[in-house]
């Protein structure tokens, strides 16, 4: 709940998990490197898809700073969700 965007390679979101931590969402990402962005879709067995609404500032690796953020709905319904431009940004070592 504190807004923390985690990624890695795990076998389950929860694998993400650090003790006391709620997860608001989760799915699945990939580098758009043409672009410059980190496509974000799906949703999560456990957790579904992100509630960007319960965010009010994402911490994001400082890795990513300067690329854009958008999740992707895949229902044909929502638009994409442009993250970086929605969320407040805060860079974390």
């Amino acid at each position: 709940m504190d807004g923390h965007l985690r990624m890695g390679m795990v076998n389950q979101h929860k694998d993400l998990l650090k003790p006391g931590d709620q997860c608001v969402g989760g799915g699945y990402y990939h580098f758009d490197f043409i672009s410059n962005r980190i496509i974000l879709d799906r949703a999560s067995y456990y957790f579904g898809k992100p509630k960007w609404h319960l965010i009010e500032v994402l911490r994001v690796p400082s890795t990513y700073r300067g690329m854009s953020i958008v999740y992707q709905y895949d229902d044909n319904y929502h638009e994409d969700f442009q993250v970086s431009d929605k969320l407040n940004i805060e860079y974390v070592e």
